[in-house]
């Protein structure tokens, strides 16, 4: 998810319920109010507190798209992300919350499930290194019970689904890619892609805060160009991630591949960043690009 994207979930309006105040009663909770849509989506992203982890899954497929030829199942994927939130008060925008997060793609074998480690390019021929999606962090911009330009905050693509609530929410994205010079406007390269998350939720579990939290379930779809490792040195395509999880209870409802590779590799991604995380985000690009340096012969050419 360049993610978040669940979850990445980058800058979504949408997270786990701010903690009622000593004593206060509970209550159902109105979607039309804005301190209540706040609440709504803190519920929806963040764990039962401030501070308390919360962790999203997600499992699906990757497939290549290349004019004229039919669409390739490359890779299966398994996704993670784990992060908490804290609340936080503006003396404009007034009570918010924010989040903090990293998260894992894993790219698997479509036939054997395992983590693929070296994969053997069907275009080119050239057997390349797999550089699995190890974003830390993927944090969340502070949402307000007012927006920055005076709004008050709202979930506008929310609705009703019978016992549901539904939210389909979109994130184009378009901006200097990282891997190219400084001349991108006048000779393109930009990076540009979609992110699309579609989240459901029961409606009770949601509104009655006698519920510490809420338990959504999340389509991820996601539109990009290809991934730098796979070396297609700006041949025509793209690829698509199509993928579906759910909050879970806790780490330990992970599958076994995902907690099996994070205990080997990734040991700091069983906890999410500190709440008071000022890193500047990563992506599958700006990783890319350490490793991509980190792996530059004396002579200082690419490999």
């Amino acid at each position: 998810m360049n993610s978040a994207r669940l979850l990445t979930l980058a800058g979504l309006a949408l997270a786990t319920a701010l903690p009622l105040a000593s004593g206060a009663a509970a209550r159902q909770l109105d979607p039309a109010k804005p301190e209540d849509a706040l609440e709504i989506s803190k519920r929806a992203q963040c764990g039962e507190a401030d501070g308390k982890p919360a962790v999203y899954h997600w499992a699906g497929n990757v497939y290549s798209r290349v004019d004229g030829e039919p669409d390739r199942l490359l890779f299966k994927a398994e996704g993670m992300n784990i992060r908490q939130c804290t609340a936080i008060t503006d003396p404009k925008q007034g009570q918010g919350w924010r989040l903090v997060s990293r998260e894992i793609l894993l790219y698997l074998d479509p036939k054997t499930g395992e983590v693929v480690r070296n994969w053997k390019n069907p275009w080119t021929g050239e057997t390349v290194t797999v550089l699995q999606v190890a974003n830390d962090p993927v944090n969340q911009r502070p949402s307000f019970v007012t927006n920055a330009d005076g709004t008050p905050f709202s979930l506008p693509s929310l609705r009703r689904a019978g016992r549901h609530f539904v939210m389909p929410l979109e994130a184009p994205l378009f901006y200097n890619n990282p891997l190219a010079g400084g001349y991108q406007d006048y000779v393109g390269g930009k990076y540009h892609a979609m992110e699309i998350f579609d989240f459901a939720f029961d409606a009770d579990e949601m509104l009655d805060t006698r519920n510490p939290t809420a338990y959504p379930l999340v389509s991820w779809v996601r539109i990009s160009d290809w991934l730098p490792w796979m070396k297609m040195s700006g041949r025509q395509g793209q690829l698509v991630f199509n993928a579906v999880g759910n909050k879970l209870k806790s780490f330990d409802e992970l599958p076994a591949v995902m907690k099996t590779e994070i205990a080997t590799n990734y040991p700091a991604w069983t906890a999410p960043p500190p709440l008071d995380d000022k890193r500047p985000n990563e992506t599958s690009w700006t990783v890319f690009k350490k490793w991509a340096d980190q792996q530059k012969p004396a002579s200082g050419a690419h490999p």
